[in-house]
């Protein structure tokens, strides 16, 4: 067995293990760092920038959004089920974390809102090809040069094993495999778990929430996210708390068509269960959280938005009522062409009919209750709607053939919390006392959403994961003076 030996050992090389490194060894810690892909990065390879709230990019485009503000919203969201010291400490550090970043040489397009109703705390990272998916791997690039530049031995292909603790109960080494696939011991001080949840793992999902992975749970599966993280520090002592999927409602098969087909079945027409009837004001759809909780509540999780022929073509000719900063473009003009894509790969998500009754019966809808529906709906376009109170602005009557519709069910973004932590990111035991020497950063402790995510408040999560894995750092680095 090869053996290693350092001060604090970061296991996973995410936003929030690659933030741990850096602020810890920017504070004077020797730090190795455990990535089990052949590549660092994590979940913000496919992510686009962190929240930060008080920013001089926020200053400059003259939106009003504070600390306090964000604490009120986030804490009412919840409900205040959630640890508000925590939440507080990570905004009040979320501007100058935009400063730290800046510094190693990341840039910033800008700050924006996710969809209309949402705040302007999404910074997403300067790509230099537009704005868009992946922008944030820039981020992690000027990370990982910090650490190297640090001097953190970063290995990659080294999955960590378990955490190892003395006789009084602190950490006092981690065990790993290395590329080699030989055990490997490194002996330290203390260790942060920043493994990025399960959402990679049918098995750990269907235990821990009880959806099942790709037939009422569509989330994102990045490769490698399979629990470890968590399981290893239950095994070390600490409270295992609820483990969510941080939703966010999917079009299947939306990421096969071009983003015209999604971009007008998103809108806020008339949606339906299984049933044939109406669940919500369909202008809440913008927020794909709130879209993903109610299709969890119905008759096999799925809901279905349904559009006519004079509704896309009223698109195709004018743009689109809502755009959001995943699905930008207005111009919906290819939709006819996304349309046939659809059909020629034989995609599961989309269903075309001339009828409603046709409709009804391809995807499943009870077709008297849905007629029902669509007269009672057409009416409410003229008169106003009596049964959700949705404004007459996006009221759009279905007149006539071809139909379109979505099959809409529950995604996300993987699995959130299951850790319990303190504002210090010390992983807790049941009885709510440190664990010495371990500490927990990322998605494997963000429990600041209880069940719904907080999308008002964009760029929360990969915000999360690099403050807190910051605070781990320097929490880290503190415990090591003693």
């Amino acid at each position: 067995m090869a053996k290693y030996e350092t001060q604090l050992v970061v296991i996973a090389g995410g936003p929030a293990g690659l933030s741990a490194a850096v602020q810890a060894a920017e504070d004077g810690v020797e730090v190795i760092l455990l990535e089990k892909n052949a590549v660092v990065g994590g979940a913000a390879n496919m992510g686009m920038g962190p929240l930060g709230i008080g920013t001089s990019y926020q200053k400059r485009q003259m939106y009003d959004i504070t600390v306090e503000k964000a604490l009120r919203m986030i804490m009412e969201y919840t409900h205040y089920n959630i640890d508000g010291r925590l939440v507080k400490r990570y905004f009040e550090m979320s501007a100058g974390t935009i400063e730290w970043l800046e510094d190693m040489g990341v840039e910033f397009e800008g700050a924006y809102k996710y969809f209309t109703k949402s705040e302007p705390t999404w910074h997403i990272v300067k790509k230099g090809d537009g704005i868009g998916p992946r922008a944030a791997g820039e981020m992690n690039k000027k990370l990982l040069a910090r650490a190297q530049e640090l001097g953190v031995n970063v290995m990659v292909s080294t999955p960590a094993k378990k955490i190892l603790k003395d006789a009084a109960g602190k950490v006092c080494g981690v065990l790993a495999t290395n590329s080699a696939g030989e055990e490997i011991e490194i002996a330290c001080r203390a260790a942060v778990i920043a493994t990025g949840g399960g959402g990679d793992n049918p098995q750990f999902i269907r235990e821990e929430t009880g959806y099942e992975f790709n037939v009422d749970m569509f989330n994102f599966a990045i490769p490698g996210n399979r629990g470890d993280g968590l399981r290893m520090a239950w095994e070390a002592g600490a409270d295992h708390v609820p483990v969510r999927i941080e939703q966010a409602a999917n079009f299947e098969g939306i990421d096969e068509l071009p983003q015209s087909v999604p971009n007008i079945l998103m809108q806020p027409n008339l949606l339906v269960n299984l049933q044939g009837k109406r669940v919500m004001d369909e202008e809440e759809m913008q927020n794909t959280t709130f879209l993903s909780n109610a299709a969890s509540h119905q008759k096999n999780r799925v809901l279905f938005s349904i559009v006519d022929t004079s509704i896309v073509k009223y698109y195709m000719k004018h743009g689109v009522d809502e755009i959001s900063m995943v699905r930008f473009n207005p111009d919906v003009s290819d939709f006819a062409d996304g349309v046939k894509k659809a059909e020629e790969t034989g995609n599961k998500g989309l269903f075309v009919a001339e009828t409603l009754e046709e409709l009804a019966e391809k995807t499943g809808i009870n077709a008297d209750n849905l007629i029902e529906t669509v007269e009672n709906y057409n009416d409410y376009c003229e008169t106003g709607d009596e049964e959700f109170f949705k404004r007459k602005k996006y009221l759009r009557p279905l007149k006539r053939g071809p139909y379109y519709a979505a099959a809409i069910r529950p995604g996300g973004y993987g699995t959130v919390g299951g850790v319990r932590i303190n504002e210090n990111c010390e992983c807790l035991d049941r009885e709510f006392e440190p664990i010495p020497g371990l500490y927990a950063a990322g998605a494997d402790a963000c429990n600041i959403y209880d069940d719904s995510y907080m999308f008002l408040l964009p760029g929360n999560s990969m915000g999360f994961a690099v403050n807190t894995g910051r605070i781990a750092g320097m929490e880290a680095a503190k415990y090591l003076e003693d």
